[in-house]
């Protein structure tokens, strides 16, 4: 009995601590678990030993509810994500239009960082769900060392996050300096800027959008971080935008109020992009070369940028990661604007509200999960008036060159929980290409369920991602613009080549002391950056004594990102065959 209740007793101490670890808990919970194990040990052994079996059952019960209590009164608090060390040395001061801002420099001093800047008024009360408004001026001098809160968006346990590490980036660290959570607020229309250190002028910039399905999402993120670009002459800027309900709830009342409705988000980054057009060059940069980049629904959004008439003149070039919203019907991300309505209509009705005002009376919290069904941007005839696709047709277009692809293994994520076998194969393809399903399965034949599995990972991956890059592509050759397709291919034992794998190689991020990483990998990722940073100076991402990225003017031809660097054929030239009848 004594043997099994210490590795009873071993197991649940450190289940206790596996928690407060990948929750984040802070240091006084770590003391009261101290204090509440060893004085359950010493109940059990001295005064339980010899009590009925319920009573010392009891006491583990109640030694776990004690501990859920700890938690509770432990759990991590909410503040501000630091830009770097307190200790950071101060920039200079630089002036905006709207007020005086102080950075900090890097570790190294080779990059000043102004985070939290802000670009429009807080969109909350009566300016939910309007047009972005101008900041505030300050006086005095605003320190821009803190990044601003995170746009509104559900927020699990910290566990669920350290378990996402663990799991999806095999990237977890221990350490007992992380014991919060990051702020999430309405208020969260900042941007961050980081720029080579000292003084320069007519540097280019790459403005960036992050990802997150429209849904979720933060711009401090290490692995798209701007120093990487700064430290090789190229300043670069993103910044938080409305997300889900917030940013993209259509309504009646709202479209005649506002004019528009269902775009908030997007009316948000265009706000956030004339705020450099308007300010960059205090920062040094050159409002007339300005590249904006997106990954994921950071890439639909610049895709719906390139086609709207508010944005143009704002960026000169883009560079579009794993999305477009380019194809005939878009596979994620976007919906008609009679959709948009209807499910704005829901809303109204589940909430009970018979009008705007009382929308907006509504917490922020008790609406905030209506995330997962508002999530896509819409032609509502004001941020742009048709289908991106047949805009495009008609040849409509803001930026003068394009820079897009995807990595090989897009469907990784999505897929994680999803068991194909040989039992669901031609289920699951039927439920896509209805009765071009056998060609398909001609194309993709499988024996196996591991066969099976793959094929269905890399169809998935065509069908959702790599389509409408094929399409953008040939838009792009159709209206003359340059446009250049990549595809990544290389492993690793962090993300490897799944969704928003290449990021960290393209923004230069690889942490100096990952072991997740090679030297293969910090070669690809010094190569991958020196075309983007080429690309964002002079829209051709040309690098002497590096392999010739061409043109893709055929629509067949890109460069492979993987052990090789190289030109290759498009790999899944067929398959868009079929998803070409299929979007007929």
């Amino acid at each position: 009995m004594n043997i099994l209740f210490t590795i009873m007793f071993v197991i649940m101490s450190v289940l206790f601590g596996a928690f407060l670890e990948l929750n984040h808990q802070t240091i006084p919970g770590w003391i009261l678990t101290i204090i509440l194990l060893a004085g359950f040990w010493y109940v059990q052994k001295n005064i339980l030993s010899a009590k009925p079996f319920l009573m010392r059952l009891g006491a583990w019960l109640l030694c776990i509810a004690a501990f859920a209590l700890i938690v509770y009164v432990s759990r991590p608090p909410m503040k501000r994500v630091a830009a770097g060390k307190p200790s950071a040395k101060k920039t200079q001061v630089i002036e905006t239009a709207d007020g005086k801002v102080r950075g900090i420099f890097n570790e190294k001093e080779t990059v000043e960082i102004f985070t939290g800047i802000p670009y429009a008024a807080p969109p909350v009360g009566d300016l939910r769900w309007k047009k972005p408004q101008d900041p505030e001026p300050w006086d005095g001098i605003r320190e821009c060392d803190h990044f601003a809160p995170m746009s509104m968006q559900s927020v699990n346990l910290p566990i669920v996050g350290s378990l996402t590490q663990i799991i999806g980036y095999h990237d977890y660290q221990i350490s007992l300096s992380d014991n919060y959570r990051p702020a999430v607020s309405e208020d969260s229309l900042y941007l961050n800027i980081w720029k080579p250190a000292g003084t320069q002028t007519k540097l280019p910039v790459v403005v960036y959008i992050h990802g997150g399905s429209l849904q979720t999402g933060q711009p401090w993120y290490d692995d798209y971080s701007g120093e990487g670009f700064a430290e090789n002459g190229v300043i670069c800027v993103n910044m938080g935008y409305r997300l889900g309900i917030f940013g993209f709830l259509a309504d009646e009342e709202m479209l005649k109020e506002e004019g528009t409705a269902g775009n908030f988000g997007l009316l948000d980054q265009i706000k956030a992009l004339e705020w450099v057009r308007d300010n960059i060059e205090a920062f040094g940069g050159d409002p007339d070369n300005v590249t904006l980049a997106g990954e994921s629904a950071g890439a639909v959004c610049v895709d719906a940028l390139c086609v709207s008439p508010l944005a143009k003149g704002l960026f000169q070039r883009v560079i579009l990661e794993s999305s477009t919203v380019s194809s005939p019907v878009p596979p994620h991300s976007y919906r008609s604007f009679s959709d948009a309505l209807a499910s704005g209509k829901k809303i109204r009705e589940k909430y009970s509200c018979y009008s705007l005002a009382e929308l907006r009376r509504l917490p922020a919290e008790q609406i905030v999960g209506e995330m997962d069904s508002q999530h896509h941007i819409t032609p509502d005839g004001y941020v742009f008036t048709d289908d991106p696709y047949v805009l495009r047709k008609q040849g409509i277009h803001n930026e003068e060159a394009i820079l897009h692809g995807f990595n090989a293994e897009e469907s990784g994520p999505f897929l994680l929980f999803s068991k194909t076998t040989l039992k669901n194969y031609e289920e699951r393809i039927r439920r896509y290409f209805g009765d071009r399903t056998e060609k398909v399965l001609q194309l993709y034949p499988a024996s196996t369920d591991e066969e099976a599995a793959k094929n269905w990972a890399e169809i998935y991956g065509a069908v959702f991602f790599n389509y409408s890059h094929q399409c953008l592509n040939r838009l792009a050759v159709e209206n003359g613009i340059p446009v250049y397709e990549y595809l990544f291919t290389k492993t690793n034992r962090r993300l490897s080549c799944w969704h928003s794998g290449e990021l960290v190689y393209a923004f230069h991020r690889i942490p100096e002391k990952s072991r997740l990483y090679d030297a293969a990998d910090r070669t690809l990722s010094d190569q991958m950056h020196a075309y983007w940073c080429a690309f964002a100076k002079t829209g051709s991402p040309s690098v002497s004594g590096l392999p010739d990225f061409a043109e893709n003017t055929s629509s067949s031809r890109m460069m492979r990102f993987g052990d090789t660097v190289e030109m290759i054929d498009e790999p899944y030239l067929k398959l868009y065959e079929i998803l070409d009848e299929t979007g007929d």
